[in-house]
């Protein structure tokens, strides 16, 4: 019986590296000279502190084009709101790994919405999809690269 995983993942080596580049280049700008402005990684969470507000959105352009250029979707990036007090500001942006459980239920919901014949099942952070003909599964994947899910997924695992 073929199927098929529907997964939400990132390349964690080339986020560091974007990262890192992103450092570089917030430390040879005139405009962030003497700001102690820094970008900080541990595990999937990405710490922006800077002086002001105006400056962290600019933090936060910077990032986004790095992590582009590195072929990861900024749609996994999750921004928290930003902290802004007299002496500086911060933000987290939490990379996100995964498919969280309300949002495989509603994918479950919008698959069998479409009246296929394929079965579904949860499987901890991905997506089993699996049905009797290929072409059930194809219209799956061509039916879920069309919905709004808010989280970029990839189609991996396809068996015959």
């Amino acid at each position: 019986m073929p199927s098929f995983d529907v997964v939400s993942d990132f390349d964690s080596h080339e986020a560091s590296n974007a990262v890192d580049q992103a450092i570089r280049e917030v430390n040879t700008r005139f405009d962030f000279k003497g700001t102690g402005s820094k970008y900080e990684l541990e595990e999937q969470v990405i710490t922006m502190t800077t002086q002001s507000d105006f400056q962290l959105k600019q933090m936060i352009d910077i990032l986004h084009q790095k992590l582009a250029k590195r072929g990861i979707n900024i749609a996994c990036l999750e921004e928290q709101d930003a902290e802004v007090t007299n002496n500086g500001a911060r933000q987290q942006i939490i990379l996100r790994r995964g498919i969280d459980a309300d949002r495989a239920r509603n994918l479950v919901k919008q698959i069998k919405a479409a009246k296929l014949k394929v079965q579904t099942a949860i499987q901890g952070d991905k997506l089993r999809v699996s049905g009797k003909k290929r072409d059930d599964l194809q219209n799956v994947i061509a039916m879920l690269k069309e919905a709004d899910v808010g989280l970029p997924l990839q189609y991996e695992n396809f068996r015959d």
